[in-house]
């Protein structure tokens, strides 16, 4: 679906991409980075708005330097930034777009009755947009990407503004756009858990430049790690930390945190399997304690703690660069004392 090879953008003062080689293939891809790490920057440049400064990009093969007009075509594209008339109705406006995107008279208001009743404003279709929610304006947006049936669309921060009922609800459309209609996605969010249940590929950039590609699925991969979760007991008040002396005493690793467990039980063990016979000693171990097993379970990662692990990852290597660069100055420094000592 879009291809990037060295792509950069730069600005007098601020490079928005650097050097970024990408690809996005069918489905629903994540494109994840703080603000200000080049999301924006991409979208406009695959949709042949803006130019790159070097490098090539591709959107449905189409080259985006020179066919930007026929990749608009094929494309819808969901802005950032509140860009709807006030005084228009939903169907006047997305029937302008189809209209636009090339639809002709009656199928564009068809496909926009069909859009807008997908995006669930079907019912709020004739009242002015000025009089919207923040989440009804953000369903007339996905609606104009969608009316002319492109083959992708590009939804920029689409839930940017929305309370949490809002977000979930933005989400499992955005999910729909694909297994209903078949149109692929690449949806751009800063945060990252909400790319983990919507899309299929998720890719990480920062400062314009690619941290990380991969599907979701490898992003949170099952590990060799149970979460057990225990009940308390009157010879053991706190369950929990019964179990993690019991287990230590026995020689099973643990994990440094816990977690919050079900409501009315204790917190989460996260215990390192080091093969089937782990289960059977935790199991054995809460048996003996007398305590109740509430779950035992392998437990997936979250996109946001494999990110989070692996800054941590790089910032333990710099501190150990940094630490092995002091220890060689000193020592050079003291070679050198030594040296003008003996002279």
């Amino acid at each position: 679906m879009i291809a990037t090879e060295s792509l950069s953008k730069r600005f007098p003062r601020v490079t928005a991409l650097d050097r970024l080689s990408v690809d996005v293939g069918p489905g629903v891809t994540g494109l994840v980075g703080a603000n200000g790490a080049g999301k924006s920057t991409l979208i406009k440049i695959l949709l042949g708005l803006s130019p790159a400064t070097e490098g090539t990009a591709q959107v449905l093969g189409l080259d985006v330097a020179t066919r930007g007009a026929e990749i608009r075509e094929r494309v819808g594209y969901m802005p950032e930034h509140d860009c709807l008339p006030p005084d228009v109705s939903a169907t006047e406006f997305v029937v302008h777009m189809a209209r636009m995107s090339g639809l002709p008279p009656t199928a564009a208001r068809e496909r926009t009755a069909d859009t807008l009743r997908h995006v669930g404003l079907y019912e709020e279709r004739y009242r002015p947009i000025g009089g919207y929610s923040t989440g009804m304006k953000q369903r007339v947006k996905l609606a104009q990407a969608l009316v002319h049936d492109p083959q992708l669309v590009l939804l920029d921060e689409p839930t940017n503004g929305l309370d949490p009922v809002g977000r979930d609800e933005m989400l499992g459309l955005i999910r729909r756009v694909h297994t209903d209609f078949g149109i692929s996605v690449l949806v751009t969010s800063h945060l990252l858990g909400e790319l983990e249940r919507t899309c299929d590929h998720v890719v990480v950039i920062d400062g314009g430049t690619l941290l990380r590609s991969s599907s979701t699925s490898d992003f949170t991969q099952t590990m060799a790690t149970l979460a057990v979760e225990v009940t308390d007991s009157d010879e053991h008040p706190d369950g929990t930390l019964a179990l993690r002396q019991e287990l230590q005493e026995r020689g099973v690793t643990l994990h440094a945190r816990v977690e919050d467990g079900l409501p009315g039980a204790g917190h989460v063990l996260l215990v390192e399997a080091a093969g089937e016979e782990t289960y059977d000693v935790v199991r054995d171990t809460v048996a003996d304690l007398g305590l109740g097993l509430v779950r035992m379970e392998q437990r997936r990662h979250h996109i946001a703690e494999v990110f989070r692990t692996d800054q941590q990852a790089d910032q333990q290597a710099d501190q150990q660069d940094g630490q092995h660069a002091h220890e060689q100055a000193a020592l050079q420094a003291a070679q050198r004392g030594g040296g003008r000592d003996g002279s």
